[in-house]
């Protein structure tokens, strides 16, 4: 739970001006924007993605930057590269940024995405930024299509996000958007529980909810967090899955986890 927390998903938002070309030595500084370079620029205007866009655990693209160079942390490796073009921050700005600044690289920062509007807003802000608009406009109408086509879950039935160590996702957040979408009402809602809070076993077993949703990567037991998620208390509520990597940051991803919530519940009704 505390990785998908990462402070590297917290970047402010100001905006680049398009470039009067597009950038040939683009750098991404966080997860979110390697994954948004990835599907929008060229793979050689592409001169540095972060060490998490390998991590298949966090990273939607994962398998797709074989090839591509993975930056360390150092700001000087940046400065060798002479980005014209740098996209999101680092997860603490403070040394790098400093270090970065005086050169006055073109930045786009991204700003947390909570909604999918959010996701729609950054695509076009990365899209025209790296001297690519319709790419990002034929990406998001091919979401737009495949999010049209999604069925809703009749009822309302409530769903709870329950993470290791009983953290439960609330609303106001890109979960709770994807969940509202398929159908699904939030139990933070129900429950009056803000973005991110604790609830206990009891608590989660008194409130009923319809369908547990948990990452794929607490299938097994790995540690005391993980085990949580695994007490024969909470057996009988059917679970969801869902790799973190699609939603740990506002991408196309998004669709991918809307669409499997949205077959699993329909496969959960049948049963």
């Amino acid at each position: 739970m505390i990785r998908r927390l990462l402070p590297i998903l917290l970047a402010l938002g100001a905006t680049a001006a398009a470039p009067s070309h597009a950038p040939r030595r683009i750098v991404s500084l966080n997860l979110c924007a390697d994954q948004l370079l990835v599907d929008l620029a060229d793979r050689d205007q592409i001169a540095g993605l972060t060490r998490n866009a390998t991590d298949a655990e966090m990273s939607a693209v994962a398998a797709r930057v074989r090839g591509l160079h993975i930056l360390g942390q150092s700001a000087e490796e940046i400065l060798a590269i002479d980005p014209d073009l740098i996209v999101g921050t680092p997860p603490f700005q403070g040394g790098m940024m400093a270090v970065l600044a005086p050169h006055h690289y073109p930045v786009v920062d991204l700003a947390w995405a909570s909604s999918y509007a959010d996701i729609v807003a950054q695509i076009r802000q990365v899209a025209r930024a790296v001297g690519h608009p319709e790419r990002g406009e034929a990406l998001i109408a091919r979401m737009n299509r495949d999010l049209a086509a999604l069925p809703r879950a009749p009822g309302h039935p409530v769903g709870a996000y329950y993470q290791r160590r009983g953290y439960m996702t609330g609303t106001g957040t890109l979960v709770d958007d994807m969940m509202n979408r398929v159908g699904l009402t939030n139990l933070a809602a129900k429950l009056g529980k803000p973005a991110l809070s604790q609830v206990s076993l009891e608590e989660m077993i008194a409130a009923k909810p319809d369908y547990l949703i948990v990452e794929t990567g607490s299938d097994h037991v790995v540690d005391q967090g993980t085990e949580m998620l695994h007490h024969p208390i909470l057996d009988h509520i059917p679970r969801l899955r869902l790799p973190q990597a699609w939603t740990v940051c506002g991408g196309p991803a998004y669709v991918q986890a809307a669409q499997s919530l949205a077959r699993q519940i329909a496969a959960a009704r049948t049963r």
